[in-house]
C-alpha cells in the first residue's frame, strides 16, 4: 500500500481537503484500501485543530467529509514513512526538502505537478480570503488528485 502525505502550510485549509478529495477520488475509482492519504502542516500553528470551517463547508457541499481531521506537523519520521509527501505550494514544497535529508528528496512533490489543467502552478492558501477561494482550492485539486491517481496507477507494478 503506497502511502501519500498532503502537506500545506498550517494543514487546516488546503492539505486536509486534498486527503479528502484523494480519499473521494479513490473511492470514485474503486481504489480504497491500495493508497493510504494523510495531512500535515510544516508549521505548528494549529496543532490538534479541525480544519477551517470554511474547508469543512465546502468540502461538505461536494460530498467530502473532512471534518473529523486534526492538525499535525510534518515530522522526520514522516520521510521514512510516506511514499510520497506533496506540497501545496512552493514555499511548503521549499520547506520539505529543508527538512528531509537526500535519500527521501524523491519523494517531495507539488500538488499541481499532477493536474492536468496547468493553469496554476501553486494551490493557492484560500485561509484570508472570501469563501470562493475554498471552491477554487476543491476545483484545482479535484483535478490535481485525477492526475496523482492516474499517475500512481500508470506506475503500478
Amino acid at each position: 500500500m503506497k502511502k501519500i502525505l498532503f502537506v500545506c502550510m498550517g494543514n487546516i485549509c488546503r492539505s486536509p481537503t486534498a486527503q479528502g478529495v484523494f480519499e473521494k477520488k479513490l473511492a470514485e475509482h474503486g481504489l480504497t484500501g491500495k493508497y493510504l492519504a494523510d495531512s500535515a502542516g510544516t508549521h505548528s500553528y494549529h496543532v490538534g485543530s479541525p480544519p477551517d470551517r470554511r474547508a469543512v463547508e465546502a468540502a461538505a457541499r461536494r460530498g467530502i467529509d473532512i471534518s473529523h481531521q486534526r492538525a499535525r506537523q510534518v515530522t522526520p519520521a514522516d520521510f521514512d514513512v510516506f511514499d510520497l509527501l506533496v506540497a501545496m505550494d512552493n514555499s511548503n514544497y521549499r520547506d520539505l526538502l529543508g527538512m528531509c535529508d537526500e535519500t527521501a528528496i524523491d519523494k517531495v512533490h507539488r500538488m499541481m505537478d499532477f493536474a492536468r489543467n496547468k493553469l496554476f502552478d501553486e494551490v493557492p492558501d484560500p485561509y484570508y480570503g472570501g469563501e470562493h477561494g475554498f471552491d477554487r482550492v476543491l476545483d484545482l485539486l479535484e483535478d490535481a488528485c485525477e492526475g496523482l491517481i492516474f499517475q500512481l496507477e500508470q506506475k503500478r507494478p
